[in-house]
């Protein structure tokens, strides 16, 4: 039977939405946003004009993904070490087009049932972003549906660092260091991701093939989608075809796959 078509998906999305399993989603997406500056050059324009181009791509991708009931949507938006080598100028770009984009953006997410959260150092970020972001955290903080997640001066490192950090304290305020216990579990929880489910797939636009400090304990298991398409082009249709080759892959999680069980059952049945 013909799946339904979600609401809002246009000519092109809903030809690929049509070759998907909508019981097999993925739970989890975080997208590695890359490519703005070579977007920039290749049409000999400033660098900060594949920035402003990549808004439209966010938009575009957020409202897919929403319309198809993905649970949670992270983005790799501003790294910590983009604050160290990104001119002074870009950097302050970056800010002022978040600012714009929370502002411009909060009646979109609304109106899509998106909940916007973030992860990373926000602290170290400038007073007036703080309460930009606030103030869309707060604004769309009722909403039931998917979770957007913006990952600001973040860093996987720092966010494991962190995480021991707050391990340590917990038990310092439980009655010392003899509380202290360490599993995955725990550190799992303490990470700034403690509230979502590990990604089930990692997207990473422009070709390049590294993770770039990105979710680094989170991503053990998810599945990765490399495309040579450069971030302010990217759409809805991209991150429907990501979820296409992800539906074709067989996780295993470290165990033996489908191919392998039927091979050993196969040899087990003819020595009996």
């Amino acid at each position: 039977m013909q799946a339904t078509i979600p609401a809002g998906l246009d000519r092109k999305e809903t030809e690929v939405y049509r070759r998907l399993d909508p019981k097999r989603l993925p739970k989890h997406i975080a997208i590695i946003m890359d490519g703005n500056g070579r977007w920039a050059r290749r049409r000999h324009m400033p660098r900060v004009a594949g920035h402003r181009a990549g808004v439209s791509s966010v938009r575009s991708t957020v409202e897919t993904a929403a319309r198809i009931h993905i649970p949670a949507l992270t983005l790799y938006a501003f790294s910590e070490e983009n604050w160290k080598k990104r001119p002074k100028s870009e950097v302050d770009f970056l800010m002022r087009l978040l600012c714009r984009y929370l502002k411009a953006e909060v009646p979109t997410l609304n109106k899509n049932n998106i909940r916007l959260e973030y992860i990373g150092r926000q602290h170290e970020l400038p007073p007036d972003v703080q309460g930009q972001m606030e103030w869309a955290r707060q604004a769309t903080a009722s909403n039931s549906g998917m979770v957007l997640t913006l990952a600001l001066n973040y860093s996987a490192r720092s966010e494991i660092v962190d995480a021991f950090r707050s391990l340590v304290k917990a038990a310092m305020s439980n009655g010392g260091l003899n509380h202290l216990h360490v599993d995955e579990d725990a550190v799992s929880k303490h990470l700034y991701t403690g509230h979502l489910p590990d990604p089930d797939l990692v997207i990473r636009t422009s070709g390049e093939m590294r993770l770039s400090n990105f979710l680094l304990w989170q991503l053990a298991y998810a599945e990765i989608y490399v495309t040579q398409t450069l971030w302010p082009d990217f759409r809805g249709t991209h991150l429907l075809e990501g979820i296409e080759e992800f539906q074709k892959r067989e996780r295993r999680y470290g165990g033996l796959g489908q191919d392998h069980a039927g091979n050993h059952d196969h040899t087990a049945k003819a020595r009996n």
